[in-house]
Formats: structure tokens, C-alpha cells, sequence
């Protein structure tokens, strides 16, 4: 085994196996370097990395996005998470391009010197889907849009990073660097975001314990290091137990199911009032209700560089959509944009380096068309609370 004095390692004894814990930083030089050392060493049987099977086809198959059927992601509701990998893989691409250093180049260095040393690879990070959607469950309801919005800020934001200051990133995990500062408090992101996954990649390493190997090397980002430790050190009493928990959605709050449908009863009886009180006075409540959510809505759609047949079907669904919660603004017009603008094979091709930016995103074919999902759900959901006031007001006042 190697010293890495500018990487922070942990040694333990887990029954007849010597484990060696190797910190790293996802956007190094140095990382890479310590990793393909420590392997080149001939110590190690095997060879563990904080990848999931998903993350670990990327990089291994660069071209595997292009292989995603957008019509069948944005009918299963799967466009927010594909649109937030997205997001979190342009932001380490721009890192990467700014230090010219290939994203997950540690992990990359561990992939490739387990192969040329004839070891076994094992994945022990979970599924980084199962991972965003407990972020997503754990995060207060009214802080979930800003959250994904400050995601997607951190990617067309174009200020530099000293290199000094992605080398301190060993000191903690660049996933939750990237969503940490867009919330008013990390705690709700950390439990899954940091503290599951370090309990789960734990549990994976003592199963890999279980055969019995003389030395395992764990690559793992330095922010889990500490944890994983701990966990090591702890034991589980019902590991396999456990790990299913730590791998299933959580339900979602039972009230909050419900809460869409209050939102429409309300609105739906501002309208009937409004009749009530003066026909007058009921249309002008459902003119502004169309005007301010097909507004918004369509305004997204601008941003996002859709096409005017998707901003004018952005105005007409919004106010319907808002009105029926099993289906949004951003499925109709994100349908419709990839309708009437049919993503290319290079597109997806070029998927990789376009949303980079905000221009790339308006135009890649594939990003412009889960851009428009989001901004016009965006400018939906705005929509129905700034109308829904103004329905109050018009009633109060």
C-alpha cells in the first residue's frame, strides 16, 4: 500500500481483510494519479468505487444516452430526474473542460487499473435515481422547484473555479456542494444525499468482506470517507435489511397527495363565487386565470427557445393542466416540442458537451425539449399561486 499524504485514506481490519478506504476528489489530477498508483501497488484482490450500475454505463458507454427513447422518458414522468442528472453531469463536464481532466477521472483510473490487473470491480453506490428522488421526498414540498432551479443555475452560471478550490472539495461531496448552496439548510439534502449513501456504500463493502478478500480498496469520494468509516467500525445488525430500506422511495406524505386537489377545489370554488356574486366578475376571474398561468407558462417555454407552436400550446394548457393534477403543463408541450422538432442522433450525441451552457441546452434538440418541461412547469406552477391571489383578491376586496 501507498502513502498519499495530499489524500485522505483510511486503513481497518474487517475480519481477514484489510480494507483501505482512498478519498478522492470527482474533478483531480491528484486523485486520478493516487488512484492508479495504489492499484499499479499489486496489493489489492479487488477493487471497490462510489459508482451505481447507471453512472458506471455512462462512463463507460459514453453513447448510452443516445440510446434514451425522450417520448417514453417524458410520458413516465422520469423527465425531472433526466433533466437533473443532466444538469449534475454538465456541471463536472464544465469543471473537467476548465482543467482538462476527464469527469470522474479517479473513477475512471480505478476502472481501467482493475482491468489491467485482472481484479474484480465491484459498484457499491446506490442507484443515483433512487438517490435524487429521496433528495426530492426529503425536501419540503415548496423548496423542491427552487432546488432543481439552483441546480440548473449552477450549470449556465459561467464563473471560473480556482483549482485550488476543486482539490478542497476532498474535504466534502461535490453533489452536495452543487445543491447545498441553492437551500437554506443542507440538513434536508444531507440524510440522503450524504449520510444514506455512506451507510449503503458501508453495507456493500462488508458484503464484498463476506468473500473473503486479503486487501479491498475502496475508491470513494473524500466526503464519505469519515462516514463509511463509521459505518465499518459500527456493524449492521440486519445489513440485507437495511440496504432494501436504504434502496426504496419513501412514501409521500399522505396530505400532501391531496394537496393538488384542494388547490383546484379552491379555485374552482373562487370561480362559482365569483358567478355568484356577478357573471362580470366570475369571467374576469377566468380570464386572469388563463392570462397569468398561459402567461407564465408560455413565457417558459420563450426562455427555454421552444417552438412558437409549443408556446402557443403552452398557453392553452396551462390553465387546463393546472386544473387536472395527473397531468402537467411540461408533459404537453415537452411532448409537443419533440413532436414538431424531432431530436437527431447527434443531438444526443452531443448531449454531453451542449448542456454546458444555456445556449447549448436551447439548442440541443433533446435538452431544448426537457428545458421546455421545466421551465414551463415552472412558469405553470407560478401561474396557479399568482392567480389563485389573485382570485382572493378580487373576492376580498
Amino acid at each position: 500500500m501507498n502513502d498519499h499524504p495530499a489524500q485522505p485514506i483510511a486503513d481497518l481490519t474487517l475480519g481477514e481483510t484489510q480494507v483501505r478506504l482512498l478519498g478522492t476528489a470527482h474533478v483531480s489530477r491528484a486523485s486520478a494519479a493516487a488512484v492508479s498508483e495504489e492499484i499499479a501497488s499489486g496489493t489489492y484482490d479487488c477493487v471497490a468505487i462510489e459508482l451505481c450500475a447507471n453512472r458506471h454505463r455512462g462512463m463507460v458507454d459514453p453513447d448510452a444516452i443516445g440510446k434514451l427513447d425522450l417520448f417514453e422518458v417524458i410520458r413516465s414522468g422520469r423527465a425531472p430526474m433526466v433533466t437533473a442528472m443532466l444538469a449534475m453531469g454538465a456541471f463536472q463536464q464544465r469543471l473537467a473542460e476548465q482543467f482538462g481532466i476527464e469527469p470522474g477521472a479517479e473513477m475512471r483510473a480505478a476502472i481501467d487499473g482493475a482491468k489491467a490487473k485482472d481484479l474484480e470491480l465491484h459498484l457499491i453506490d446506490r442507484d443515483i435515481g433512487t438517490t435524487l428522488r429521496r433528495i426530492y421526498r426529503n425536501v419540503p414540498w415548496w423548496k423542491r422547484m427552487y432546488l432543481f432551479s439552483g441546480l440548473f443555475a449552477s450549470v449556465v452560471v459561467d464563473d471560473e473555479i480556482p483549482e485550488q478550490e476543486i482539490e478542497a472539495l476532498k474535504e466534502g461531496d461535490m453533489l452536495e456542494s452543487t445543491f447545498a448552496q441553492f437551500a437554506d439548510s443542507a440538513g434536508p439534502i444531507y440524510l440522503p444525499l450524504i449520510d444514506e449513501r455512506d451507510e449503503y456504500m458501508a453495507a456493500k463493502i462488508i458484503e464484498l468482506v463476506e468473500a473473503q478478500p486479503r486487501h479491498l480498496l475502496a475508491v470513494v469520494g473524500a466526503g464519505h470517507l469519515k462516514g463509511i468509516q463509521q459505518y465499518l467500525e459500527r456493524g449492521f445488525a440486519e445489513r440485507e435489511t437495511r440496504v432494501a430500506e436504504l434502496e426504496t422511495l419513501p412514501p409521500s406524505k399522505r396530505w400532501f397527495r391531496y394537496l393538488p386537489w384542494l388547490i383546484v377545489a379552491l379555485v374552482f370554488s373562487g370561480f362559482a363565487l365569483g358567478f355568484s356574486r356577478s357573471p362580470e366578475l366570475g369571467m374576469t376571474l377566468i380570464l386572469e386565470w388563463i392570462l397569468i398561468n398561459g402567461g407564465l407558462a408560455s413565457l417558459g417555454v420563450i426562455i427555454a427557445g421552444g417552438h412558437p407552436i409549443t408556446i402557443i400550446s403552452a398557453f392553452l394548457a396551462a390553465p387546463l393542466t393546472s386544473l387536472n393534477p395527473t397531468i402537467g403543463a411540461g408533459m404537453v408541450t415537452a411532448l409537443i416540442e419533440a413532436w414538431v422538432r424531432k431530436p437527431t442522433v447527434a443531438d444526443f450525441g452531443k448531449l454531453r458537451t451542449d448542456t454546458t451552457s444555456l445556449r447549448g441546452w436551447r439548442q440541443n434538440r433533446v435538452a431544448r425539449t426537457l428545458l421546455v418541461f421545466f421551465l414551463s412547469t415552472l412558469g405553470s406552477a407560478i401561474g396557479t399561486y399568482v392567480a389563485g391571489f389573485r382570485i382572493f383578491e378580487h373576492l376580498t376586496g
